[in-house]
């Protein structure tokens, strides 16, 4: 990311580390001006990047972030055995080797992955970085006191469901092994072909034993890629990174690390910050932001500015904002009642709710429109882009309520344009037309989450939105529709409850693959199976757009990420 709260971090991950909250915690993106805008587009080694943010970069160890493809401010510092391919577009939803020579070398059957590091690997003060170093670093992100990360490895690697960390037991994880200081091999518990895209996480990053302070560690991480952390104030409100003089650009073939010095400040408003990258004065001309997109009123205004147009860079992150059942809950076990409300939406009036479709495009897929995720299109129940009320009619009179029904829609009050009043009031103006009158019941934003992640509590019919943790089909559908996923005493995604034996079944059969284009196909087949259960009505998928100084070249957005990768920015 997993959804709201993780998605959250995880959007940020993807953003604002791109780390979603900016930590935690999930599209074809263009952009305007690939080079950046200036007289001189040819990017040049020095000067001053500056990040303005609305969230801080905390909880900057790399055992703590949840992030998609390693993060965007954290990937400056953190290496990990594989990343995202620095592209734009599709090409950069690829995994690629990072510290490893490879993307991993598995068995026959996908549950044993070997790599091997590259030589000449050191940590900023010069000291060389092992096998040994990473197996630390997954090891200390399952101690307690260290959570937040990507939950994966508790669950894949053999033996390690009640691991406390290296803290608390020594031993370590027997599933990692490290037969020389260049070589590590992971032993997984079943069939796992996208191993190579959860080893982008920061839980990869080596973390040397000798330098580990625990809880204090994030203050000064010891720095495997270009940048080193010098400052880190107020819990991630104000982090400086200077060169890495020990990393080598000969090892390191995603990230160009042009500026001298990357200055991040967090914590401001977000209509402060695109005030100050369409002014682009001063520091502000060399600015990026990593978390902050443009709202419906300042793209007006941009997109009426030739020269602010040219400084936008538009991107999509696997994304989908969708209406959610419960089928538990009266009528809502009726196919028919979920049919009905599926033909009824009306997508145009949702589109124009989130911010109109330069911010949104409209859904009828689960899986976001990109070729990584197996996108496949289908749409079950189709209604056009204004809905059919008169089809959602006569299935609602099939279902035995011939005049119509009263339903209850849950959302948050955050003023998110996703799970939004905005969008709640779009959705329910669209059922009245087809006689179903809809209350509103509009949650703060803890309590929403809360709410529909509980199975207890779980409403039967309330917005929510989905992110990738990569670019994949897997971490997309697993999570909702996996019926060995369903929590009961804790925090639930799966929220049609579906427990599928086939479904499940052919997500184990996915994961076996390592033919990671087949396995896309196969995800997508999925997806449409899935979706003509009417379990979900996928609304849209949101569209970044996000401003940059004046000064900014080598803007590079892949569809990994959607949002602006600061490891190729240049700002001479």
């Amino acid at each position: 990311m997993r959804q709201p709260s993780v998605i959250a971090r995880r959007v940020a991950a993807a953003s604002v580390s791109l780390v979603v909250a900016a930590g935690a915690a999930a599209c074809g993106p263009e952009d305007s001006d690939a080079k950046g805008s200036g007289g001189d587009s040819t990017p040049h080694k020095g000067g001053t990047l500056t990040v303005l943010n609305s969230e801080p970069q905390t909880d900057f160890d790399p055992a703590r972030l949840y992030t998609s493809g390693g993060g965007n401010v954290p990937s400056l510092v953190f290496r990990t055995l594989t990343t995202r391919n620095r592209e734009n577009g599709a090409a950069g939803a690829e995994v690629v080797p990072d510290l490893a020579t490879d993307t991993g070398r598995p068995n026959k059957d996908a549950t044993v992955w070997t790599y091997t590091l590259k030589k000449g690997l050191e940590y900023e003060d010069g000291t060389p970085i092992t096998s040994a170093d990473i197996k630390y670093g997954i090891e200390r992100s399952f101690a307690p006191e260290l959570s937040g990360g990507a939950p994966y490895l508790r669950d894949w690697l053999v033996g390690a469901a009640d691991y406390q960390g290296p803290y608390k037991d020594k031993k370590g994880l027997s599933a990692i092994e490290t037969p020389d200081a260049r070589t590590i091999v992971f032993h997984l518990n079943k069939p796992e072909g996208e191993f190579p895209y959860l080893a982008t996480q920061t839980q990869f990053a080596p973390v040397p034993r000798s330098k580990d302070t625990g809880t204090k560690y994030e203050s000064h991480p010891v720095s495997s890629g270009p940048y080193k952390v010098v400052k880190n104030e107020n819990d991630g409100e104000h982090v400086l990174l200077e060169r890495n003089t020990h990393w080598s650009a000969a090892t390191d073939q995603e990230r160009k690390a042009y500026p001298d010095t990357v200055d991040v400040r967090s914590g401001l408003d977000s209509s402060v910050i695109n005030q100050r990258l369409s002014a682009s004065q001063g520091a502000d001309a060399a600015a990026v932001t990593t978390d902050t997109n443009l709202g419906p009123a300042e793209l007006a205004k941009v997109t009426g500015d030739k020269e602010l147009a040219a400084r936008v860079g538009t991107g999509h992150f696997g994304y989908t904002n969708y209406l959610a059942f419960n089928p538990k809950v009266k009528p809502f076990d009726k196919p028919e009642v979920r049919q009905a409300i599926a033909y009824a939406i009306d997508r145009s009036s949702v589109v124009n709710a989130a911010g109109g479709s330069a911010l949104a495009e409209p859904a009828t897929t689960f899986l976001p429109d990109q070729k990584s995720f197996g996108y496949t299109p289908y749409d079950p129940f189709p209604a056009g882009a204004s809905g059919n009320a008169a089809k959602a009619r006569e299935l609602l009179k099939r279902a035995g309520y011939p005049n119509g029904l009263t339903l209850t829609l849950t959302h948050s009050n955050s003023k998110d344009f996703q799970t939004s009043p905005e969008i709640a009031t779009a959705v329910q103006d669209a059922l009245k037309k087809a006689g179903i009158t809809v209350r509103l019941q509009g949650l703060e934003d803890n309590d929403y989450r809360d709410k529909i992640h509980s199975v207890k509590t779980e409403p039967g019919l309330f917005l929510s939105h989905w992110g990738a943790d990569w670019p994949s089909g897997g971490p997309f559908l697993a999570p909702i529709f996996d019926g060995r996923q369903i929590v009961k005493d804790g925090a639930n995604f799966n929220t049609g409850q579906l427990n599928d034996k086939s479904v499940n079944d052919e997500i184990d059969a996915i994961n076996k693959l390592t033919d990671l284009d087949a396995a896309a196909q196969r995800w997508g087949a999925l997806d449409k199976k899935i979706g003509e259960k009417a379990l979900v009505v996928p609304l849209f998928h949101p569209v970044y757009k996000r401003l940059y100084g004046k000064d900014v070249k080598n803007v590079v957005i892949s569809d990994w990420t959607g949002v602006l990768d600061i490891s190729q920015v240049a700002v001479k």
